[in-house]
């Protein structure tokens, strides 16, 4: 777990980027400033790997903490409300990682510290285990959600539960199953409704309302292209259980 200090002179934002990004996910852990000079003051009394700091701040801005700073090894992020050109020169001449700009985006943080958490892998020796990464703990929960919350699952609710956008999200999910958050939807109410129909109590209307569907015909039509056959022919079928495995 690397140590990451993020100080901006507005308590709100410094508190928001420290508490609603999943930092413990990608391997950071978190102390936030509202003064520069506090932040300067602790970097000097503890091990720190990685400074996010606010340009403009009153008492110690983010390029006089970034000079102070140079030969601690620490690697510098800014964040900042302009496009100003002479900050951007700073960012430069400091090799600052990354110049992020206000409202940062998850996506943004994601991108940016991913990069920053492989250098210092890189640098430390440190071998991290592919299947516990940050992404797919997200396909994870993503998916989790939706075995859940099936009949009301929305692509905006999952993004809200992981804290990003929904077409990031979207991308993420997309690249790392091979099918998209639609696709995995229609396949979790689908297997819920092929073994609905196993149970000759529910009525096929039913079994519509209950995975999501407010049309019959809709789910009727969703049905048989996802499993050849209409919810009717399905119940009638013989082999049941050859058919759930083809779908």
């Amino acid at each position: 777990m690397y140590r990451l200090v993020i100080v901006d002179d507005e308590v709100k934002i410094a508190e928001g980027i420290a508490n609603l990004f999943p930092w413990e996910q990608i391997g950071f852990e978190v102390v936030y400033f509202s003064r520069g000079m506090d932040a300067y003051t602790y970097i000097c009394a503890n091990p720190v790997e990685v400074l996010m700091s606010d340009v403009e701040m009153p008492d110690l801005n983010g390029i006089e903490l970034c000079r102070l700073v140079q030969d601690r090894d620490i690697k510098v992020v800014f964040i900042s409300s302009h496009q100003n050109y002479e900050y951007f020169r700073s960012a430069i001449f400091y090799q600052v990682e990354d110049y992020l700009l206000k409202p940062i985006k998850s996506a943004d943080i994601q991108n940016c510290f991913q990069k920053i958490r492989e250098k210092l892998d890189r640098k430390n020796g440190v071998v991290r285990n592919a299947s516990s990464t940050y992404y797919e703990q997200i396909v994870g929960l993503v998916k989790g959600y939706i075995e859940e919350h099936y009949r009301e699952a929305s692509l905006e609710e999952a993004a809200i539960a992981v804290n990003l956008s929904p077409s990031y999200l979207s991308r993420i999910f997309k690249e790392k199953c091979g099918f998209g958050f639609s696709d995995y939807l229609i396949r979790v109410r689908m297997e819920k409704a092929s073994e609905l129909l196993s149970d000759i109590r529910y009525k096929s209307y039913d079994i519509a309302y209950y995975i999501g569907y407010d049309n019959p015909k809709n789910f009727s039509r969703a049905f048989k292209t996802y499993y050849g056959k209409t919810p009717k022919e399905y119940r009638n079928s013989p082999n049941k259980d050859d058919d759930r495995d083809r779908g």
